[in-house]
């Protein structure tokens, strides 16, 4: 009886010790590499005359804050692009697009992106479209973007759905190169 007992007592005990959720390991994991920065390279969805083929990529996770990460994507010379990710109360990652001109000022088409849907596992997060993107770009409507993170490497991913739009970058977190120095329209 006294073991019937102490497992009745030992179930309820161990559901309300709950896992680090998944999103919370995929921050901790993106925060170790603050400061960093690392070459990557298109794997799928790369086209000649596309922007980005043919030019080097770079990631910097440059700003880690309590709950926002800023990791600039800089394409060749061009230092427009950085995502930017929040971490909500509730665990769940914002994903949005900060596109800057050179002189710092927002771009026309920018802070576009998603919220996680749940807090999804700790080597990957979804975003599918919020309600903002769908207003600023009706075709980016359907769009899902989502990022891959283990020991040795870092995917930034779009899908289209609905369309064969698809587009992956892969970066090496083997290898941390020099950054190319401050996104356009950083203050620091």
């Amino acid at each position: 009886m006294k073991k019937l007992l102490f497992i009745l007592l030992a179930v309820p005990l161990q559901l309300l010790a709950q896992e680090v959720p998944g999103s919370v390991q995929f921050w901790d994991t993106l925060k170790n590499h603050c400061g960093k920065a690392y070459e990557g390279e298109i794997i799928a969805g790369g086209k000649e005359g596309d922007g980005f083929t043919g030019e080097k990529l770079v990631m910097h996770v440059r700003s880690c804050e309590n709950n926002v990460l800023r990791i600039p994507f800089f394409v060749g010379d061009d230092k427009s692009r950085t995502w930017v990710l929040t971490m909500g109360e509730d665990n769940l990652i914002l994903l949005k697009h900060d596109h800057r001109k050179m002189d710092g000022t927002n771009d026309e088409v920018t802070q576009y992106g998603g919220l996680s849907p749940n807090t999804g596992r700790a080597d990957i997060q979804f975003f599918p479209a919020d309600q903002f993107t769908a207003n600023l770009l009706a075709h980016a409507a359907n769009n899902v973007w989502w990022i891959t993170v283990d020991e040795s490497s870092f995917t930034y991913n779009l899908r289209r759905i609905g369309t064969d739009r698809l587009f992956s970058v892969k970066f090496d977190l083997t290898k941390e190169v020099e950054s190319p120095g401050a996104p356009w329209g950083s203050t620091d």
